[in-house]
């Protein structure tokens, strides 16, 4: 039976953040989360999927706080015996996680589809929530410089974002297709609003919209659309959004948010940093305190806005 009462578009850190929250105000399978794939590279032999195991980790409650990425209590012999025999160790890999790629990888390799494997695996780590793919097709994230094209991995792990960003294309963006469980999610009859949560528009939510067909039938579901400004006084809590928005010649506020998921979104959640900004976004906009620094701020972001969203008329 189809209960989706919520879906969330996700990637990153601050995404997953968001959901933790959105996974609280739900029992059982009610939430579902649509996750960036754009940042999937193949590494040492193996998939790698950093958005979709970043959800996983942190809706199962074992993500690394510290670190903000990976499992918490991780070890790293492989990477010190990695580092030994001169592999490469630019992108870390702690010992416990190596299980999910390895087993990814295993089955992918045997024909199963990505949402197959990712939702075994939710299940084995005790999570409820529907965690899916954006698309079972490859589609791979790549950064445009002023000298080169880079991988999404090189550019944000292996160079620490430094290069300056000239645009972002995702290339095999036109052969994905729309799983059937996501088309699910989306056409619930039970779906009462779709989250965007605040991870970085250009590289964890643009992924998302560019497979062929998928912003047009959110834009169909029937139910309110709001989006979380990852901005807060015209810097991103982490990660480079703030850069990347400047260097595309963005401004860097909640304004430019709202202009960039135009004609997809129906309001608009801003921290109370940015509340003078208000006026200027063009559309409802709720002002609250979106630092997420606690679970209970996880919670408390996601009540608020499901309840915003819930004042917006439907579609």
């Amino acid at each position: 039976m189809n209960t989706v009462e919520l879906l969330a578009l996700t990637g990153g850190v601050g995404g997953a953040k968001l959901a933790l929250g959105l996974q609280a105000l739900l029992p059982d399978d009610r939430l579902a989360c649509l996750v960036n794939t754009g940042d999937d590279f193949d590494h040492l032999g193996m998939h790698i999927s950093p958005d979709i195991d970043t959800l996983l980790y942190t809706l199962a409650g074992e993500s690394n706080q510290v670190a903000g990425w990976g499992r918490a209590d991780e070890t790293w012999a492989f990477m010190a015996m990695l580092g030994r025999m001169g592999g490469p160790t630019w992108f870390q890999l702690g010992d416990s996680d190596l299980a999910l790629h390895v087993e990814r990888t295993r089955r992918l390799q045997r024909g199963d589809r990505l949402t197959e494997v990712t939702a075994h695996f939710a299940a084995c780590l005790g999570i409820a929530a529907r965690i899916l793919p954006m698309s079972d097709t490859a589609v791979r994230t790549e950064v445009l410089t002023d000298s080169t094209s880079l991988g999404f991995q090189d550019y944000f792990v292996r160079l620490r974002a430094e290069p300056t960003l000239r645009a972002v294309q995702f290339r095999g963006h036109e052969s994905a297709t729309l799983t059937h469980e996501a088309l699910e999610a989306i056409t619930s009859p039970s779906l009462k609003a779709i989250i965007i949560c605040p991870s970085n528009p250009y590289l964890s939510i643009d992924p998302i919209l560019s497979v062929p067909g998928l912003a047009a039938t959110l834009r169909r579901s029937g139910v309110p659309i709001v989006a979380v400004s990852p901005l807060i006084g015209g810097r991103a809590v982490k990660g480079p959004t703030a850069k990347i928005m400047s260097e595309l010649g963005v401004p860097v506020t909640p304004a430019a948010i709202a202009a960039h998921y135009r004609g997809i979104i129906d309001g608009l959640v801003i921290d109370i940093a940015d509340e003078n900004d208000r006026d200027a976004c063009g559309l409802p906009t709720l002002v609250v305190r979106t630092l997420m620094e606690t679970l209970q701020d996880r919670i408390t972001l996601a009540e608020q806005t499901v309840a915003f969203a819930q004042t917006l008329p439907r579609r």
